[in-house]
């Protein structure tokens, strides 16, 4: 039997990316607001949020083993499967105005996040050499036209029931989950999918693989770059918000925002080709700094489109460039372990970015969130020179 071309699995990876980035674009943009209005106490209003990201990274250990024993395929349903139904209960939530269903409901969105992830490190598994950074880009390119709709699809969708404000989002969220589970009975196994590649050699301890250069460097840049982003993203339709904006001005902000995400990655893995990561992580830590320091300087409309938009590109630089040294850090018969570890990691630290956001925001103002972000970008550019310039042993990938 004929091997399964890899290219259809990157271009149908690439398609459920941007479903998958519809449905949580839906959350970015009302997640927060919906919380405001369900909580009591409205400095829990980004805990349905939080949730979502808290659920993915429980979520990824398991899914990298599910993944691994399942095979892609059956794995990836499984979470497009948890992304239709937790679409569906927060909106009964909505409905039925409880607090605590609607953060069931966004558990829901985390599983799906949860094996969302994986997409882009199934395509460097299925490509060789330079092609890794491609692939990974060719996937994250599936969030544009997402990135374009989503926030409009959430803003004209939240009012389909006049007297349950948000309920036909998420029910429009469910319909691009179940969008996402009937293409992924496309996807086409591989011999990465279900079994690890044969090797004569024994998988490296754990602590012996998160101690290579290689790996720092990445988790730092993937850490660093979603906590980050997550943080000010969440925060930014509350400070609109606050600053007198509606919610049409705030899924506008947030549509550039996701544009920034993943317009980029139709150029970044080329980029990373020509000029190599450094540049490109170092590219991203400034973007991310350039839009911390817009924050503080302005509320104005103009300047928040700008600050959400230089706050994309640079996760998307930052992330990309993790994910290329990532799938450089482990060994065929290391990978499941190696990547679910990551993927927790990179999630809580988004939790704890999007948890914080509320409380801070409230007590201390937008400006001062923005600045307390700053100091944590030196540690992805310290990271990423660490790699650059220590001695790279040989590592044996797939």
């Amino acid at each position: 039997m004929a091997a399964p071309d890899p290219r259809h699995n990157v271009r149908t990876l690439a398609i459920c990316q941007g479903l998958y980035t519809a449905a949580i674009s839906i959350d970015l943009t009302l997640t927060g607001l919906a919380g405001y209005v369900l909580a009591e106490d409205k400095r829990l209003a980004t805990l349905p949020f939080s949730i979502i990201i808290v659920t993915a990274a429980l979520t990824a250990l398991v899914a990298a083993s599910l993944l691994k024993k399942l095979g892609r395929r059956r794995g990836f349903t499984i979470g497009a499967t948890a992304g239709m139904l937790g679409g569906l209960v927060s909106a009964l939530a909505m409905f039925r105005h409880d607090f605590v269903l609607f953060c069931v409901g966004t558990a829901g969105i985390g599983v799906f996040q949860a094996f969302a992830q994986y997409y882009r490190l199934a395509a460097a598994d299925e490509s060789t050499g330079d092609a890794k950074a491609r692939a990974i880009a060719t996937v994250m390119t599936g969030g544009v036209l997402a990135a374009l709709f989503g926030p409009l699809l959430a803003r004209s969708a939240q009012d389909w029931f006049a007297a349950v404000p948000f309920a036909g989002a998420y029910l429009l969220a469910a319909a691009l989950g179940l969008a996402s589970l009937l293409l992924l009975l496309r996807y086409r196994e591989s011999r990465h999918d279900t079994a690890e590649a044969v090797t004569c050699e024994a998988p490296r301890p754990l602590s012996l693989i998160v101690a290579q250069p290689v790996f720092i460097a990445a988790i730092a840049n993937n850490l660093i770059a979603y906590a980050v982003m997550v943080c000010l993203m969440t925060a930014t339709p509350l400070a609109m918000l606050a600053c007198g904006f509606n919610v049409a001005d705030g899924a506008g902000v947030i549509q550039w925002h996701m544009l920034g995400m993943f317009a980029p990655a139709f150029v970044s893995g080329r980029l990373i080709g020509r000029f190599g990561v450094l540049p490109v992580s170092l590219s991203g830590a400034l973007l991310l700094a350039a839009s911390a320091v817009l924050g503080q300087a302005s509320t104005a409309l103009p300047a928040f489109y700008v600050a959400l938009m230089l706050l994309g590109v640079g996760w998307n630089f930052m992330f990309v460039a993790g994910t290329t040294l990532l799938a450089q850090s482990y060994r065929p018969n290391e990978r499941a372990r190696t990547q679910g570890g990551s993927e927790f990691a990179t999630s809580c630290a988004a939790a704890l970015g999007s948890f914080i956001a509320a409380p801070w925001l409230q007590r201390y103002g937008w400006s001062a969130l923005n600045a307390a972000v700053l100091p944590l970008l030196i540690v992805p550019v310290l990271a990423t020179l660490y790699w650059r310039f220590a001695p790279r042993p040989a590592v044996a990938t797939a």
